[in-house]
């Protein structure tokens, strides 16, 4: 099996003890990114035998994460909230403002940063290989569905007053959908860390970690 030059620098990385400063392409990926998760908020998708659309903007969550890592991919999350925060109706259906983490909504959105860390810790520690997707796949379904969904159905109940076994109940909803975007955000990070792999946060492409 081939060895993923990625995860070779990040290794060489924490061997050395050092934790380099994002470069300004690190933040640009974020910012890239965090502009990609808000313009996913408008975008619904209407399925027949769901109640309610898919709804894409934690697909950008995912690709975020997938693609990035576990730190870029936090701070694009923690920068998107931070927007949202400020008031910018950057949410699925025009919403913002400090009033949604007031919400049950909280969970969720807490679930974003949690989810994110999974899936990007996960991602990095994947080598090249001809199981890397089901690999990519996995992660995205554990920080992706599993932690977000649960994170979100834990929370939910602090503000509707509903039993913890309705809200679990109430959110399998959202599974087919969530399932659904999880296999194309492994899909697209598959086939970017293929092509076009990007280097860890603070190395530059070409460069040593050492």
């Amino acid at each position: 099996m081939s060895h993923n030059p990625i995860t070779s620098q990040r290794a060489e990385l924490r061997g050395s003890g050092r934790r380099p400063v994002l470069l300004p392409r690190d933040l640009g990926l974020i910012a890239l990114f965090a502009a990609l998760t808000a313009a996913l908020g408008f975008v619904a998708v209407p399925v027949a035998g769901l109640p309610v659309p898919i709804i894409l903007q934690n697909l950008g969550v995912f690709l975020a994460a997938a693609i990035l890592g576990a730190r870029r991919g936090t701070l694009t999350v923690v920068a998107f909230l931070a927007l949202v925060a400020a008031g910018l109706p950057l949410l699925s259906g025009g919403r913002g403002g400090i009033g949604v983490f007031m919400t049950p909504s909280l969970g969720y959105l807490l679930g974003w940063v949690a989810g994110a860390f999974v899936i990007g810790f996960l991602t990095e520690k994947i080598r090249a290989g001809k199981r890397y997707f089901p690999r990519v796949l996995t992660a995205v379904l554990l920080g992706g569905v599993l932690v977000i969904d649960l994170l979100g159905a834990l929370v939910s109940p602090l503000f509707t007053g509903l039993d913890l076994s309705v809200t679990l109940i109430g959110s399998a909803v959202f599974l087919p959908g969530d399932i659904f975007k999880a296999v194309l955000a492994a899909l697209v990070a598959a086939a970017v860390h293929r092509a076009y792999p990007v280097p860890p946060a603070g190395i530059r492409r070409g460069e040593s970690a050492a």
